[in-house]
């Protein structure tokens, strides 16, 4: 009968600490600090060379095939969005002061100064979050990136304001006034 309590009370442990680690209060901070990882990609880029697709020869021995522009190429998606989400396991929710708190990227964990056991749970949280931002705008954004329209300084509003919802046009875009936790079982 003790062992029965006790892997019941595991499995409750197991579920509180699950769902927690799925509930991201402040969505629009979240999403902020995912565009703010995306914006530094795309600010990272080198300039690249067309993409070169014509590997066939035809009956005359010319090479067919399309050149492809690389700025309007998949691969160039796959360049920004690929480790996208692993990225964020650098970010931690931080206290900014004594109203506000922000999501922050982490140079060296060594050096944080607030429980780091917390603080990356807190990067384990943004990061699953990230992943479910994705998953839902994921061909949306794919397809902006694609036609130019997701450019440095605009990916917040792209994505947090237009493709996610998750920030109301009316609101500033700041980082803070969130917390992790919370009821809402959603992103």
């Amino acid at each position: 009968m003790a062992m029965a309590g006790s892997m019941l009370l595991r499995l409750i442990l197991m579920v509180a600490i699950f769902s927690v680690s799925f509930c991201i209060d402040d969505k629009c901070a979240a999403c902020n600090a995912v565009a703010e990882e995306l914006e530094r990609g795309l600010s990272n880029e080198k300039p690249r060379n067309h993409l070169d697709m014509r590997h066939r020869l035809d009956s005359k021995g010319q090479r067919t095939g399309k050149v492809i522009d690389y700025r309007i190429s998949e691969l160039r998606v796959v360049d920004l969005l690929d480790g996208l989400c692993e990225k964020m396991q650098d970010y931690t929710f931080q206290k900014v002061d004594s109203t506000r708190k922000e999501w922050i990227k982490v140079d060296n964990w060594d050096n944080l100064t607030t429980d780091k056991q917390e603080a990356r749970a807190y990067s384990k949280d943004i990061s699953s979050y990230c992943g479910r931002l994705l998953e839902e705008t994921e061909d949306e954004l794919a397809e902006l990136i694609k036609k130019g329209s997701v450019k440095v300084g605009d990916v917040s509003k792209v994505l947090c304001q237009g493709l996610s919802k998750h920030c109301s046009k009316t609101s500033d875009l700041h980082h803070g006034n969130g917390h992790v936790g919370g009821s809402d079982g959603e992103l």
